[in-house]
């Protein structure tokens, strides 16, 4: 009977060649440190570049059978399989330590959508609640700009296996965009399908952790992202934000409907009226209906929705955004309580929609 020992497999395994770069078995590093010799029984691993290796199966009967050849034909050989990268979660297995998801949209662009996002999720933060916020417009990204984090770069991190990217945090907030990794001065000329994975990617290949609220800041309007979203992530409620005036007013209409559709049915936690009036900085109490007076309160009303915040018009709010600072870090200002108190009743409205409906599931469109 043979005497079996390591570097007669290792010798073995050399006549093993890997069709996918033409090296051996050895060679190409591909033998894990698992080698395990018990009589004649022997058992290894062989680590595969990827999961769905075309090559795996033929490989492995390659390396049980130059054991039987070089070593002795009576080896009870096991041969197992592992992959340098592993596989990402199922789809209704991603971001399990997440208890909320919160898309906030606007039927248009322009009223606001990004400024309020930022500061909900600031606002949140403040709270004392673990935030994360994902900058879902992927060719228009705000966030690294309103967080002053532009020139920051995400670095990759190895969990269970897989390398996933670790969030840039601010203000208590974990924040992800594809602006992170595209030229700012350039345009994002990406066909819908190129953009909806690579939104894909910042949710399933990063390191989000336990979250209690994570954050989507969604590109105006309805789009192949807002698909994507919806069919990704079991969305907890939408936030929609519109100004007073009818022709926002009718897009955010839009909006309500998207997400209240029989075939998406995610609830509407409530609507945000921003630039609800316009407060003269040395005159904080006055109020200027510039654009309409209460026209998403008469329309959260009609729809039978919450009004969850009138954010006014004040030139700090901009002034803030542009700087990377945002208006909810100033708490006793008009816009700072208004921010907060938005922050406060969309946990409200959470915990209430947690408690009177069934738990979200992923949206599953039928073609």
């Amino acid at each position: 009977m043979t005497t079996i020992y390591p570097q007669l497999i290792i010798d073995a395994l050399k006549t093993v060649r890997y069709p996918g770069n033409g090296k051996n078995l050895i060679e190409a590093e591909m033998l894990e440190d698992d080698l395990r010799i018990d009589g004649m029984k022997v058992s290894f691993s062989i680590i595969f570049p990827k999961p769905t290796d075309p090559f795996r199966k033929s490989v492995m009967k390659a390396a049980e059978a130059a054991i039987k050849m070089y070593v002795d034909k009576d080896c009870e050989v096991t041969v197992n399989e592992k992959s340098a990268t592993a596989l990402p979660p199922e789809p209704d297995q991603l971001l399990p330590e997440v208890k909320n998801i919160i898309a906030v949209s606007s039927g248009k662009g322009g009223v606001g959508k990004s400024t309020v996002t930022a500061n909900l999720a600031v606002g949140l933060a403040k709270l004392g609640y673990r935030v994360g916020l994902l900058d879902c417009d992927i060719f228009g990204p705000s966030m690294p700009k309103m967080f002053q984090v532009e020139d920051e770069r995400p670095y990759a991190e190895q969990v269970d296996g897989r390398d996933l990217i670790v969030p840039i945090e601010k203000y208590g907030v974990k924040l992800l965009s594809i602006g992170f990794f595209v030229d700012p001065d350039q345009a994002t000329l990406w066909r819908g399908g190129m953009a909806c994975n690579a939104l894909k990617q910042l949710i399933s290949e990063a390191k989000w952790g336990e979250l209690d609220y994570l954050i989507l800041d969604t590109p105006p309007g309805t789009s192949d992202i807002h698909l994507t979203l919806i069919q990704t992530l079991a969305i907890t409620g939408a936030v929609i934000v519109s100004t007073p005036q009818q022709v926002a007013l009718a897009d955010a209409r839009k909006g309500v409907n998207m997400y209240m559709n029989e075939k998406v049915n995610v609830p509407i936690l409530g609507l945000v009226e921003n630039m609800a009036w316009f407060t003269p900085a040395q005159h904080p109490d006055e109020r200027y209906y510039i654009f309409g007076k209460d026209g998403a309160k008469q329309l959260a009303n009609e729809l039978n929705v919450p009004l969850v915040g009138q954010i006014p018009l004040v030139q700090d709010i901009c002034e803030s955004g542009d700087n990377g600072m945002p208006a909810v870090l100033d708490p006793a200002s008009p816009q700072g309580i208004a921010f907060m108190s938005l922050a406060a009743k969309i946990v409200t409205q959470v915990d209430k929609r947690n408690v009177e409906m069934a738990p979200t599931e992923r949206v599953k469109l039928q073609k």
